[in-house]
């Protein structure tokens, strides 16, 4: 009878709190990294905050319909009878600042994965699938991502806020649109979200594909 040889098992998943404990201490030890990727996250999503709300805010006055605030509409330049619509110069701006975003985010993932190359390599000899490191860095970048977002939001709210109270004093707040504010607010908390995890897609993969012996024969 041939004896029974032990049969190794497969490599389960890994579950997702050690890939966020893992991904996490890596922001941590590279902080000031992040936090210049965060911020052009934050200033890209600040500006297309801030024209989607100042949108909103117009279109909300316009729909006032009072003389007054007509006056005050036509003094900043806006065309009422398009009703406070964004022309095609203001999105190509807007399309034009989140790219740029998107490259430098971009760049800011390959820059990890270059100075990472020991790390991956260690953890691929420890038994890391693929599929794990390319969930750290898109949980890496998502995290940026979604904070630097909510930052942005913020500020392009305060921001906005203060131009239209400055320009067309309480009817901002008298026609204030709760309901649009809130969509405009989702719309660019969303996507810098996924911006961010379109920019960590090359990134994560070219990680993925680093071999173990060739990641540990670089040196740091």
């Amino acid at each position: 009878m041939m004896p029974k040889q032990d049969v190794i098992p497969e490599q389960t998943a890994v579950s997702w709190p050690i890939v966020m404990s893992v991904s996490m201490a890596g922001m941590r030890r590279r902080f000031s990294r992040a936090m210049i990727t965060m911020v052009g996250v934050v200033l890209a999503i600040a500006f297309l905050c801030y024209m989607l709300l100042n949108e909103t805010f117009v279109q909300s006055m316009i729909a006032e319909g009072s003389d007054d605030l007509n006056i005050l509409l036509q003094n900043a330049n806006v065309d009422i009878l398009s009703g406070g619509g964004t022309d095609q110069m203001t999105v190509l701006l807007i399309g034009l600042t989140l790219l740029t975003s998107l490259v430098g985010i971009i760049n800011a993932m390959l820059m990890a994965v270059t100075e990472r190359v020991r790390e991956i390599g260690t953890l691929k000899c420890l038994g890391a699938t693929d599929q794990f490191v390319v969930r750290t860095y898109f949980v890496e970048s998502a995290v940026q991502g979604v904070c630097g977002s909510a930052l942005g939001m913020v500020l392009g709210l305060v921001v906005s806020m203060v131009v239209n109270l400055k320009t067309y004093g309480w009817f901002a707040l008298k026609t204030f649109p709760a309901g649009g504010v809130v969509v405009a607010l989702l719309v660019s908390l969303g996507a810098g979200a996924v911006l961010s995890v379109v920019a960590a897609i090359i990134p994560a993969y070219m990680a993925a594909r680093k071999q173990p012996v060739e990641a540990l024969r670089v040196e740091e």
